[in-house]
């Protein structure tokens, strides 16, 4: 498929070409997806997050299977959190052609899928793409909130956007984001920085942020899915999903492991503190996915 060759260049360019080059070639890929837009199709699906639990290894199972297509340079395009001033002509430039997804004879390609894990905590992004697709699905990856919050600290540290130790950033969280999700909400073209990066304990909220996302697109368009139980059950876990997204069934030659970041041990009093933080959200998570999350198991 085109999108899997400009993926493979893209890949190879990186490995001699200098920064600055690959910038503007992935910026003139964004120029020529925008004047072929309107001949591009639309995500089918979009795993919307969370962020730092395994939203990698799905995207790359699911980006092995015969009738799916992914964006054409990049996993995530945050285009309903982030990007969204820039408009859907925008967006469509990421994705495939349509012809070369289904609806040419021989192709296989059933369905269109993108990742971008900022979309299920913005306080926007839900009603955004109820509003812009109507008949998408979203899939939600979960994972223990401590262990997530551990993780996408050291991810932020790692990336430049956190110079706090791990205690630090909780102790500031509500400083860092006080009025940030009301400022979204009231101006559009408004982003956060702290909202974005530093949240690790309000990304673990999930069952605030799954209500939000049911009312705007509908508990059923919605799949919730448990970290813990697909790295340990990848492949019953991934055909269950497959079966909900009505693709054909497929098991794939091999599973990614999951993305993990060298760390260090966290600190077990604090990890005590924040299991306590989390067990009253952890039982209203529980409500609405109909059963208790491996991490409480």
């Amino acid at each position: 498929m085109i999108g899997n060759e400009i993926r493979a260049l893209t890949k190879q360019a990186k490995k001699v070409l200098p920064a600055p080059v690959i910038g503007a070639l992935r910026a003139g890929m964004q120029g020529m997806g925008m004047l072929s837009a309107p001949a591009r199709t639309l995500p089918d699906f979009i795993i919307i997050g969370a962020q730092r639990s395994g939203t990698t290894s799905l995207y790359r199972l699911l980006s092995a299977h015969p009738a799916v297509a992914r964006p054409t340079a990049s996993k995530g395009i945050g285009y309903f959190d982030v990007n969204y001033a820039r408009g859907m002509r925008w967006y469509r430039g990421h994705f495939p052609l349509r012809l070369t997804t289904g609806i040419l004879p021989g192709s296989s390609v059933r369905q269109v899928f993108e990742s971008s894990g900022y979309y299920c905590f913005h306080p926007l992004a839900a009603e955004r793409i109820s509003k812009d697709l109507p008949d998408v699905k979203l899939v939600i990856m979960l994972r223990d909130p401590v262990e997530r919050a551990y993780s996408a600290h050291r991810h932020e540290l790692v990336r430049g956007f956190e110079t706090e130790d791990f205690e630090t950033a909780l102790e500031l969280e509500d400083r860092r984001l006080a009025g940030e999700n009301q400022r979204l909400i009231d101006d559009p073209q408004y982003q956060s920085h702290s909202h974005r990066h530093h949240a690790y304990l309000r990304r673990g909220l999930y069952a605030q942020q799954i209500r939000r996302i049911h009312e705007a697109v509908g508990s059923d368009r919605l799949y919730l899915m448990d970290a813990d139980d697909f790295f340990r059950h990848p492949i019953e876990e991934f055909r269950a999903l497959l079966k909900w997204l009505g693709l054909p069934d497929f098991i794939p030659d091999s599973v990614p492991a999951e993305n993990a970041q060298p760390r260090a041990a966290m600190d077990e009093q604090l990890r005590a503190r924040l299991r306590d933080y989390f067990a009253a959200p952890d039982r209203e998570l529980a409500e609405l996915m109909g059963k208790t999350p491996s991490w409480r198991r």
